[in-house]
């Protein structure tokens, strides 16, 4: 049975893999394909956050009654990351290349600290509270 740590986890590798591709293309003044690879990156992410904040979050609260616990806290640190987003595409759309690789550091640092927080506490939390259900609440993740 595929855990929803697992499956998780192994999206977040995936969007830091695309993040990654980026900011080479940037460092390298590539701009057209930091752009494309930024895009591709802005998808991914996007749809990281959408899969939990649409099912996972909400399922996770229902099922243990906890609204202000660590899922605030994370949908939080995504508005954060949304703001850096737009910061970055910003210093993409005026080619200020120091200023766009500044933004990646501090993203790739706040996004591995959110990743680190969500496999080792919330993931693992999620599985336990749902039980044989993760793979339901999966399932209903993969559709959005």
């Amino acid at each position: 049975m595929t855990t929803i740590t697992e499956t998780m986890a192994a999206d977040h590798r995936r969007c830091d893999e695309l993040f990654s591709e980026a900011e080479e293309q940037i460092a390298k003044g590539e701009w057209p394909g930091g752009e494309q690879k930024f895009t591709e990156f802005l998808n991914a992410i996007e749809h990281h956050f959408e899969m939990e904040e649409s099912v996972l979050f909400p399922d996770f609260e229902q099922r243990t009654g906890q609204a202000m616990g660590p899922t605030q806290m994370m949908r939080m640190e995504h508005i954060q990351m949304r703001q850096l987003f737009a910061d970055m595409e910003q210093a993409m759309t005026a080619q200020d290349k120091e200023r766009c690789l500044g933004l990646a550091e501090t993203l790739m640092m706040i996004m591995q600290q959110h990743n680190m927080k969500e496999e080792r506490m919330l993931y693992p939390m999620t599985d336990q509270a749902f039980g044989s259900d993760a793979s339901q609440v999966l399932g209903r993740m993969e559709k959005v």
